[in-house]
């Protein structure tokens, strides 16, 4: 019997001293969203994250998720790999709406989509994973002010909602193996569950 995946709010949250502020660090599957002046981190390889904010409020989050490959399923375009990806999307709009920011007022940055991972090559996931996003957010009438999409290099993420800043440090070189690792099994992970969780729309 199949375990299905939730998304995940992120618990590792530390005091960043670079930045001097609260920070949260969210991993493959995980979101995290908050009201307060602080710093939301990632790594991302072939992972996207959109990080999403009310512009006018401050209010925001980010996610960081991956399209599961969707083997067999290409004629059939609500395939369960893109229901994961919407998933992943409506659970950070649906807990920013309720933490009291304004759909009209949102705004999104997209990043990730690397082709970093050996072997994923042939089914394209950073490519998919990006253009799931962005489809995604135009869809929902979400404008996108700023994306750093594709390409070959990982990248770590910074985001603050509360000012919308964002800053990308894209890692030149991969000798970090946990970060592939990390993608990879959680990758396996989505090959194995079903989406879990009922979404309400708002």
């Amino acid at each position: 019997m199949n375990s299905s995946i939730e998304e995940q709010i992120a618990t590792n949250l530390y005091y960043d001293r670079s930045f001097d502020c609260e920070a949260a660090k969210i991993l493959p599957g995980e979101y995290y969203y908050t009201k307060q002046p602080m710093l939301i981190v990632t790594v991302l390889g072939s992972c996207v994250a959109a990080c999403i904010r009310d512009r006018v409020t401050g209010i925001g989050g980010m996610n960081h998720f991956m399209l599961p490959d969707g083997k067999g399923d290409a004629s059939n375009p609500t395939s369960a790999s893109m229901r994961y990806g919407a998933y992943a999307m409506e659970v950070l709009i649906n807990q920013l709406l309720k933490a009291g920011a304004r759909r009209e007022n949102l705004e999104a940055k997209v990043f990730g989509g690397g082709n970093v991972l050996r072997g994923f090559t042939a089914i394209n996931v950073g490519e998919r994973n990006a253009e799931f996003v962005l489809d995604f957010l135009r869809a929902e009438k979400i404008r996108i002010v700023a994306e750093d999409l594709n390409d070959v290099h990982p990248r770590k993420v910074y985001f603050f909602p509360a000012t919308g800043k964002v800053l990308v440090k894209k890692l030149k070189q991969l000798n970090n193996y946990t970060l592939v690792k990390r993608e990879q099994d959680y990758a396996n992970r989505l090959q194995t569950n079903t989406v879990g969780g009922e979404i309400d729309l708002f």
